[in-house]
């Protein structure tokens, strides 16, 4: 097999990998880049093979950077089968009808201010672009392997999301496995990763290749973020991932409640997909940690916002309360008009529980930056911030050897992707010094495992 990441590489967003294999052609997931502007203009590149060349998709999980790029690629030609486990089949047109929404609406707002430089923006992909990769997509058990177009591909659990899944392919020439992304073994929501099956290569994340994550966090230290807060009368705001991380904080505020580790003040839950998202979370609860009755408990406990009038209200209600709202990083959502209205509030306390990527607002406010843009006008922030990373769902340097270690070490090495230069370029670092096998930063249109000093091979492109 021949495999050329085309987004992933020196990044941890744009997951997109081509799988040669004879005259066969797979694609290992279908990402948006998102982030920083340079990375988001890479959407709009044609894709280097054309996608009706392509004879099948599988993905690894729902999270837009590996799935969001879908609608393009049917737009511009793909037919054929798109293959996932069953819970991402649910979770999957929520999470592309609301990316298109935001993109429409993204569009018509540019187009009305007139800020675009295009006399008529247009946006990535419409609704009518999600309707039409509707159709496609099929679902595959975990642990269950199917013969797609000539090579055997099984899906294997890791964590992370609900139906996130490690991608085995094998064909006649050898194996490979991509790892996705490997979650934590002490999540609160999800079981830890299954031990990984055997590989000739690795494709492994690197998100947090270069630390360890902080384990004196507890749902204690979030106990004392939230009674600080509460204590001065102020609201907490989490900005919140709406699959996954909305229905792992509900779980973890229920808990602290019902011990009376925090006080019974109004929660709210302000992201509609968040609450479309728990429908899924609750039909597929043999999937999880928690029973599915106190899943549900938990999420009777945040009371859902879902009309924009109603978002609105609760920015005029100023006694102590706790909202989760999305979007996760600041980018857009909800969130940012809670900020607006709390967030030059000295009592309020924002709490980041969560990756921040580059070029993100809540990046920015990691690194000390208390002034950022929102709708168009500066906002000065004065409302504490503070990070809560217990939640986090990738896995760290420790926990991602460990992972990798849970099999044979493959012979042809490891191929790390997903993560920013500097956490790759460390994790390679480590692993050489451990390991004695090849290991090697992916790199954005080489094939894996090709000498770096050689010149890449040309793509066949087929008919």
């Amino acid at each position: 097999m021949k495999i050329t990441p085309f987004g992933a590489a020196g990044t941890v967003t744009g997951s997109r990998f081509l799988v040669q294999s004879g005259r066969r052609k797979l694609l290992v997931d279908a990402g948006l880049f998102q982030g920083v502007k340079p990375l988001r203009l890479r959407n709009w590149r044609p894709f280097p093979v054309p996608p009706s060349a392509l004879d099948a998709i599988v993905l690894t999980h729902a999270h837009l950077d590996h799935s969001g790029f879908l609608p393009v690629l049917v737009r511009e030609g793909f037919k054929g089968d798109i293959w996932m486990s069953p819970p991402t089949r649910d979770l999957l047109p929520i999470l592309l009808f609301d990316a298109a929404r935001l993109q429409e609406e993204d569009a018509r707002h540019a187009g009305r201010k007139g800020y675009s430089r295009h006399a008529s923006p247009r946006p990535l992909f419409t609704q009518d672009d999600v309707e039409r990769t509707l159709p496609l997509l099929r679902r595959l058990d975990f642990d269950s392997p199917r013969e797609v177009k000539g090579v055997r591909v099984s899906l294997h659990r890791v964590g992370h999301l609900l139906g996130a899944a490690a991608v085995h392919l094998a064909d006649d020439e050898g194996t490979v496995l991509f790892s996705g992304d490997v979650g934590r073994v002490g999540d609160l929501l999800l079981p830890a990763p299954a031990q990984r099956p055997e590989a000739d290569r690795v494709v492994l994340e690197g998100t947090y290749g270069d630390r360890s994550h902080d384990r004196s966090q507890t749902l204690q230290t979030l106990a004392e973020v939230v009674n600080a807060g509460l204590g001065r009368g102020g609201t907490i705001l989490i900005p919140t991932f709406a699959v996954g991380r909305a229905q792992t904080l509900a779980l973890a505020l229920y808990r602290l409640r019902e011990r009376g580790g925090i006080p019974d003040v109004p929660m709210y839950l302000n992201s509609p997909m968040a609450n479309e998202a728990s429908g899924v979370h609750l039909e597929h609860a043999d999937e999880l940690r928690p029973s599915r009755e106190e899943l549900a408990a938990a999420l009777e406990a945040v009371q859902p916002v879902t009309t924009t009038d109603e978002s609105r209200a609760l920015n005029r209600r100023n006694e102590p309360k706790i909202i989760l709202a999305g979007a996760g990083m600041l980018t857009g959502g909800r969130i940012l008009h809670h900020l607006e209205a709390f967030g030059q509030q000295a009592t309020t306390t924002l709490v980041l529980a969560g990756y921040q990527a580059e070029g993100t607002r809540g990046r920015r406010l990691l690194e000390g930056d208390r002034r950022i843009r929102v709708h168009g006008q500066w906002l000065e922030l004065r409302c504490r911030v503070e990070l809560f990373d217990a939640f986090s769902g990738h896995g760290d340097r420790d926990e991602l050897e460990a992972w990798l270690r849970s099999a044979p070490i493959p012979p042809l090495g490891v191929s790390l992707v997903h993560g920013e230069p500097q956490a790759l370029e460390r994790f390679r670092q480590r692993l050489d010094e451990r390991l004695q096998v090849p290991i090697e930063v992916a790199e954005d249109g080489r094939p894996l495992g090709l000498d770096p000093w050689s010149a890449a091979e040309p793509l066949e492109l087929g008919d």
